[in-house]
């Protein structure tokens, strides 16, 4: 597994080794050894899954008593992933990063506790599956607004996003509950 860091401290890129031949492919999406080597948790309590068709913009979703991690992949077609930097004592408060996961490119990208974190569906569709440090908790959850100019998050759309209800009524961030 290869880890390239973001400029969001915590966040990082991870490429899994991916062995193919004319059957197939096969790859370890997690092993609880190497994510230790590499500073990463290894205690996920719960996963989750979501399909989605294209033009779904989900997010910037996180939880505020009891913040998640997140581990996420693509597992078919593609998505531009985002992730925004909540904590007041980071350096990179207020700042996002984003990058594309496909099914062809195998990403993963781990959120830390403290960020915000959605996805843009820019393929027919996308099934999209991830690993939280903290089960969901629907009290704690919080909308961050994906549209805030002041983030400026360059979202790559092809019209306007299909959002639900919940993701129309986020908070821009000089409203929005932070983290220390």
């Amino acid at each position: 597994m290869q880890v390239t860091e973001t400029p969001i401290p915590g966040c990082l890129l991870l490429t899994p080794r991916v062995h193919g031949d004319e059957r197939g492919l096969f790859m370890e999406l997690y092993q609880a050894r190497r994510f230790q080597e590499q500073g990463l948790p290894t205690l996920f309590l719960q996963d989750n899954f979501s399909r989605s068709q294209g033009g779904t913009l989900r997010g910037l979703h996180y939880q505020v008593r009891e913040p998640q991690g997140k581990l996420v992949q693509v597992l078919r077609g593609e998505v531009y992933d985002v992730a925004v930097d909540l904590r007041r004592s980071s350096p990179a408060f207020g700042t996002w990063f984003g990058v594309i996961l496909s099914e062809q490119n195998h990403h993963q990208l781990y959120i830390p506790p403290g960020c915000a974190h959605g996805f843009y569906v820019l393929s027919d569709s996308a099934d999209f599956f991830y690993k939280c440090t903290a089960a969901y908790s629907q009290p704690d959850e919080r909308v961050l607004s994906w549209d805030d100019p002041e983030l400026a998050i360059s979202w790559p759309l092809h019209g306007e996003p299909l959002l639900s209800p919940k993701d129309r009524q986020g908070t821009p961030l000089q409203k929005c509950e932070t983290f220390a």
